[in-house]
């Protein structure tokens, strides 16, 4: 007897049926088959409750009660998942996150880029490096970034690679959210080194003597600094819904409902955000919190026909909308979107990516972006909403702990000399740490005139 199609396997094959952008040209079918089997037998990365939890969270920051801080690696790397590297970039969320509730004075939901950016859409299928055509290195999830024809062939079992490079940095992100790492008594300590050497030292550190005189006082008073939301923190995960052989392979059924747990939170991507296409088709069935990227030929009637069949009962929290304009177009492109959204009755987190629209290439040949650009885009996404009297619900960064030079400008004056120091990253530039803690502050600024 035939068993009856699970909830799972009807989504697999809706997503199937549909186009597909942006997938590798995967040389061996029938591995991509086997390779999802072996992912829909191992267990869940995440929690259906943790799913919940986040989208009660960003429920409040569509409402104004919380802010959303969202960050992490443009593509993350098999190699990156050591301590000290996740280390990092827990520290610099956690630094961001504490300048702007003290700074602003809201609940700051904390959402990594993190375990699970291990694929990249990318513009072109080739590229040239060296003076070689190559196929595009798409991410350590189907290929390698190493410039040869064997290295960039995708290859399927990398998924599991990438499953496997998941779980071990969750688990050092949950060990270092609720093991003490996290909590406010060592806000000197994150990044004391680095954050040392910097001209936004001297700031942070009159911030973090205020909190250590609160805490005192706190303690006077006898209450457990080790215990409850002093002593750790709510960190989640998120990634680009990209690769669909792994996304629909670790899609569970929990209580009825489906999840994508291979993160808390998915997002599709501004290329693959076609209405009759498999990614929205999966985002439209799972009961994460979902998000899209709107880039800056968005139209109004584009951002509704999304908002209705992502979140056609206007729950807030469902669903994030993050506008990636660039500086020069924000105030003109994202009025009479939120407009539109919002009279439709969609209750959604509207989030800024300041970088993605701002992407340059450098006169020496790095790309790059300029500090002073994130910072406008920014500025132009609150005066929009202040002006609507709409809620700015968050912000979307690429950013590192390390302190690289691949973005221009921020309080360090890094220059177009200095990119080939430490250019690391393994697709687009991020912000440094420092740059990260200066954007923090100025985002803290925002938030008190919203």
């Amino acid at each position: 007897m035939t068993s009856k199609p699970s909830a799972s396997d009807k989504l697999r094959a809706a997503c199937a049926a549909l186009p597909a952008r942006q997938q590798p040209e995967w040389p061996d079918a029938a591995e991509v088959e086997r390779v999802s089997d072996e992912l829909r037998a191992l267990p869940p990365l995440v929690v259906a409750t943790e799913c919940d939890q986040l989208r009660d969270r960003l429920a409040a920051a569509a409402g104004g009660e919380a802010f959303l801080l969202q960050g992490g690696d443009c593509a993350e790397t098999f190699a990156s998942v050591t301590a000290e590297q996740v280390r990092a970039k827990v520290e610099v969320l956690l630094q961001m996150a504490v300048v702007l509730t003290y700074g602003a004075s809201v609940p700051v939901v904390k959402l990594g880029r993190i375990a699970g950016q291990y694929a990249k859409p990318r513009s072109n299928g080739t590229e040239t490096v060296g003076g070689v055509a190559l196929p595009s290195y798409r991410g350590d999830a189907v290929n390698s970034a190493e410039p040869e024809e064997a290295a960039r062939r995708p290859d399927p079992r990398r998924m599991l690679r990438a499953y496997n490079a998941a779980a071990q940095t969750l688990n050092l992100v949950r060990a270092y959210a609720t093991g003490g790492f996290a909590g406010l008594h060592r806000v000197h300590a994150w990044n004391a080194d680095f954050v040392g050497s910097s001209p936004m030292f001297q700031r942070y550190e009159d911030m973090a003597a205020d909190i250590d005189r609160a805490l005192a006082f706190m303690r006077a008073c006898g209450v457990d600094l080790e215990a409850g939301p002093v002593g750790s923190v709510e960190l989640f995960a998120s990634h680009e819904a990209l690769l669909l052989a792994y996304e629909t392979a670790l899609v569970r059924e929990e209580r009825g409902r489906l999840y994508d747990l291979s993160g808390h939170l998915v997002w599709v991507g501004e290329r693959t955000r076609q209405l009759d296409g498999a990614h929205v088709e999966l985002a439209s069935r799972i009961a994460n919190p979902v998000a899209v990227k709107l880039g800056p030929t968005t139209t109004p009637e584009d951002a509704l026909a999304l908002a209705e069949r992502l979140d056609p009962d206007g729950d807030p929290g469902r669903l994030s909308m993050v506008v990636r304009t660039g500086a020069a177009r924000v105030r003109d492109v994202l009025p009479p979107i939120v407009e539109k959204v919002e009279a439709a009755g969609h209750r959604v987190v509207w989030v800024c990516d300041p970088m993605h629209g701002n992407t340059f290439e450098s006169a020496n040949g790095f790309k790059t972006r300029r500090f002073d650009d994130v910072v406008e885009e920014v500025t132009g996404f609150f005066e929009v909403h202040r002006t609507l009297g709409t809620v700015p619900g968050g912000v979307h960064v690429e950013l590192t702990g390390d302190d690289v030079t691949e973005c221009l400008g921020g309080s360090h004056a890094i220059g177009d000399e200095h990119l080939p120091f430490r250019y690391e990253t393994a697709c687009d530039p991020r912000l440094n740490a420092s740059q990260s803690l200066e954007l923090a502050f100025l985002v803290a600024e925002m938030l008190q005139r919203r």
